[in-house]
């Protein structure tokens, strides 16, 4: 299967998706396989977007 590429917008989004599911008691295991992503991929656009806002993430050098 083709990994996907996802934009910092994309990534924040979904990171934001996964807080809103936490919130309504989603497990969050079940909340990250909903965005379509695994585990380590959560927690590691979390540790590196996690803070971040949409207007903030615009302004990082793409890497």
């Amino acid at each position: 299967m083709p990994r996907k590429m996802h934009t910092p917008e994309e990534i924040v989004a979904k990171l934001r998706q996964v807080d809103v599911l936490v919130s309504q008691g989603v497990a969050t295991a079940e909340a990250v396989r909903q965005i379509g992503v695994t585990e380590v991929t959560y927690y590691r656009w979390r540790q590196e977007y996690g803070g971040l806002k949409l207007d903030q993430v615009k302004r990082l050098p793409m890497h």
